[in-house]
């Protein structure tokens, strides 16, 4: 369970920040991001500000992708205090039994620095991480990767680098990186129940694949603001602090400007003398030295330059250098702000005249690459159930009208069941629209059935991918293949 006391909380005015600044940022967020999911705004080791997008909350945890990578380099940083390790240790000393035949001399060079800084001198991402299955061996297709260049010489954003340094902390202690972790600092900071997706070796992935909760980011961030230093307890070195915190290499010359600005231990220099840890779609750690700042953020956006823009434009100028006059009325609207925090459900009606008509009848699909085989839909006044049938068995997926209904669902989760939140409308007679959030990822699925006679078109569409892939999947067109039943399922 989550552990909401570990921060104190105070007025923004209190800690120089007008909290009328506060709201034009969440006003500007929901009106040009749209999809943050979370939010908390730390000043001096105090919250000032917290809210969450229905349907996400506060004791869910939300999927970091490769802000992981910075809870990782504290891992490596707590190791070499230990004596464990050190920066220039090559990787290949490490694992002598996974060498490559004729090992290169490029290969033979790289070093645990050169992984955390992303200078591994190789020019492509290995591939090893897209492999889950039984067999596959993450640190013998790292090693057997092509290194052309010099380590130490050449930026390459390199998860699978960040792998290697959890495959080294496993290799010498003995230890998982979680385990690692949890009694020197999670538990400390109260995480008590993170987790850490792993390879088919059982190694944490390092780079992705953590899941924690919004304020256990806030932490993570006041820790570093507080330079390792946590209610009287040094729990990082504050060396090495300042070392992962800092530019250590050039990083990407050209595209958006806060990835222009420097990478160091895992962590990415900031314009404004900031740094961040960050993950996929809008995860954020920022920390603000010069301002005693920290911002928390859990997002499903496809523009991360844009959420950066707003901290700056925003709630940066607005932190003054000492206490402001208490704005009851300010603070007060600041409050219902966050409070009303929401996702909109699907937009429409709730109901049709063909609803009674078609409910419990079953559309069913050829053959297609996206395994779908059956749909069924059950309609009642206040919700409809949605059942899938895909190669792998049925998923029912319960939905809101006009709201949120929580749930959880294995559909197209590898994983097993994760939680789901749904709503869906009628758009027109003929046209249904299910809206699900994943609430513990940034993935929002639409789906999206019209009916013409006894034919249902389907259209999937996912609001993010990663690299190249389609929103959209092809329109699949089902027939009937049974009656209908009025009783829906719940009945």
């Amino acid at each position: 369970m989550t552990n909401t006391n570990r921060l104190p909380r105070a007025t923004p005015e209190a800690q120089g920040i007008p909290s009328a600044a506060i709201r034009t940022f969440l006003q500007n967020v929901n009106r040009d991001i749209h999809d943050l999911h979370s939010f908390m705004l730390l000043r001096h080791g105090q919250v000032l500000a917290e809210g969450w997008w229905q349907p996400y909350r506060r004791p869910e945890q939300h999927i970091l992708f490769s802000l992981s990578k910075s809870f990782t380099s504290t891992a490596i940083g707590l190791a070499i205090s230990d004596g464990r390790f050190n920066l220039d240790d090559t990787v290949v000393s490490f694992f002598p039994d996974e060498m490559p035949a004729n090992p290169s001399e490029n290969l033979l060079k790289m070093r645990l620095v050169d992984l955390l800084t992303m200078n591994t001198g190789q020019e492509t991402e290995p591939e090893g991480m897209r492999d889950f299955s039984a067999d596959a061996n993450w640190v013998r297709s790292f090693l057997a990767w092509p290194v052309p260049r010099k380590p130490g010489t050449h930026f390459v954003y390199n998860s699978m680098a960040t792998y290697m340094c959890s495959a080294i902390l496993q290799k010498v202690t003995g230890s998982t990186l979680l385990d690692y972790l949890k009694d020197r600092l999670l538990q400390p900071l109260g995480i008590n129940d993170a987790t850490w997706d792993r390879c088919p070796r059982g190694i944490c992935l390092g780079g992705w694949g953590m899941k924690i909760r919004t304020e256990d980011i806030a932490c993570f961030g006041q820790l570093y603001l507080q330079r390792g230093q946590w209610h009287g307890r040094q729990l990082v070195p504050a060396d090495w602090i300042d070392q992962a915190t800092a530019r250590q290499v050039p990083s990407f010359p050209e595209g958006n400007i806060d990835w222009q600005q420097g990478y160091g231990y895992q962590f990415w220099r900031c314009r404004h003398d900031a740094y961040r840890g960050d993950g996929a779609f809008g995860q954020y750690c920022i920390v603000m030295p010069k301002q005693s700042a920290v911002v928390a953020i859990t997002a499903g956006v496809p523009d991360m330059q844009a959420v950066l823009d707003r901290v700056w434009q925003d709630l940066l100028p607005a932190m003054q250098p000492a206490a402001l006059p208490e704005d009851t009325d300010a603070c007060a609207e600041l409050g219902r702000e966050l409070a009303n925090l929401a996702m909109p459900p699907a937009a429409g009606k709730p109901s049709s005249p063909l609803a009674k008509e078609i409910s419990g009848k079953t559309w069913r699909f050829a053959a297609n690459d996206q395994k779908l085989e059956s749909v069924q839909l059950y309609f009642d006044a206040k919700q409809t159930q949605l059942t899938i049938r895909d190669d792998h068995g049925n998923y029912n997926i319960t939905l809101g009208h006009g709201c949120w209904l929580d749930g959880s669902t294995a559909f197209e989760s590898a994983i097993g069941p994760r939680p789901v939140s749904a709503s869906a409308a009628w758009t027109d007679e003929q046209t249904f629209v299910a809206r699900l959030y994943y609430t513990q990822t940034p993935f929002s699925p639409t789906m999206t059935f019209r009916l013409a006679g006894d034919k249902l078109s389907y259209q999937y569409h996912v609001n993010l991918v990663f690299g190249p892939g389609k929103t959209d999947r092809d329109v699949l067109i089902g027939e009937i293949s049974e009656g209908g039943c009025t009783r829906p399922p719940w009945c």
